[in-house]
């Protein structure tokens, strides 16, 4: 399995550029998948990440500038040009995957703990990233804390891999997915087949849901919603388990036996692959439970005789709604 390093972002976009016809959208959407291959030397952090200047619709910012893939070290790394993947509906996918799937979202609605954080508040959470350099077998853990503000208005705590550092509250006409906006992910519909068209353009505040799913509409659904899954520790209710099971109907969602997690657990893994496009990382289930276990992705640094690849085992320790950013919340809060 080959996971991606760095995933894209979208940014630098004009927040004047009027909104498209359709068949500017198409253009744009082909140059997008295309750039997805162009190297780019720029220092990113880890996180699935899309960022992008508002205009009046996803299309329109998309229509001025590129999708980019980019390191940790600012290397440039290329993949192999995307094939569209298998056209049709969710029954040609793997079916097993699909079960864990829905029982991970049955075992999340039934253990969902609700919340309402005010816009003034800070969602806290703490990760464990365990990593391993596969050249020396010399493994790392660090703990990651982040604040982030609940409707965006403050500056946010954020840390990758031990490092941490202060993020400015987004300016206007820009937005960045997956959004931590607790308005925004309110609003996000908890239909998993509704949320699948959703996830096509997720800056779309507005989709068409009476419009069909294309095949190369299935990778950016499946980008949407894994970084939904991955970087949002707390969600409105309903919504991450209707993730779940929108991310069972994608074509190219596999399980796998016998990975195991941080803790060394051995659960069923969930990945995505389109036969052209590596893989965002695997998402980890308890065989038994499905109860959802962490990720496993992989990280590369430096190049040539210096190049070194890591093995990254992570999961969600706590989380916490809090009034203040850098203060944690009490024991057992």
């Amino acid at each position: 399995m080959h996971d991606i390093d760095e995933l894209r972002e979208l940014r630098d976009f004009d927040p004047g550029t009027a909104p498209l016809d359709d068949a500017t959208r198409h253009r744009a959407r082909a140059r997008l998948l295309a750039a997805m291959d162009r190297p780019v030397a720029r220092v990113r952090p880890r996180r699935p990440m899309l960022r992008i200047a508002l205009t009046a619709s996803l299309a329109a910012a998309v229509s001025a500038g590129v999708l980019v893939a980019v390191r940790d070290d600012g290397g440039t790394r290329t993949h192999p040009t995307a094939r569209p993947p298998v056209a049709g509906t969710p029954t040609l996918q793997n079916a097993s995957a699909r079960t864990v799937l829905a029982k991970a979202a049955a075992y999340q609605r039934s253990h969902e703990k609700q919340v309402a954080p005010r816009d003034d508040q800070y969602i806290y959470s703490k990760e464990i990233i365990k990593e391993t350099e596969q050249g020396t077998g010399t493994t790392k853990t660090y703990v990651d804390e982040d604040w982030r503000s609940v409707d965006n208005s403050k500056s946010s705590w954020v840390m990758e891999i031990g490092k941490g550092w202060w993020s400015p509250p987004l300016k206007k006409n820009e937005g960045v997915w997956p959004t931590q906006d607790w308005t925004r992910l309110s609003k996000l519909p908890t239909d998993p087949d509704k949320l699948l068209r959703a996830m096509r353009d997720p800056f779309d505040r507005t989709p068409d849901y009476s419009q069909p799913i294309k095949a190369d509409d299935w990778w950016m659904i499946d980008f949407s919603l894994e970084g939904l899954l991955y970087r949002v520790p707390v969600m409105p209710a309903g919504l991450r388990a209707a993730a779940y099971e929108a991310l069972g109907k994608i074509p190219g969602v596999r399980a796998t036996p016998g990975v195991r997690d941080a803790r060394g657990r051995v659960g069923i893994g969930i990945t995505y692959s389109d036969k052209g496009r590596p893989s965002l990382g695997t998402m980890i289930f308890d065989p038994d439970t499905y109860a959802f276990l962490g990720f496993r992705n992989t990280r590369t640094s430096g190049d040539g005789k210096d190049k070194k690849t890591y093995i990254q085992l992570s999961y969600l320790d706590s989380w916490a709604v809090v009034d203040r950013v850098k203060v944690r919340p009490a024991a057992g809060g």
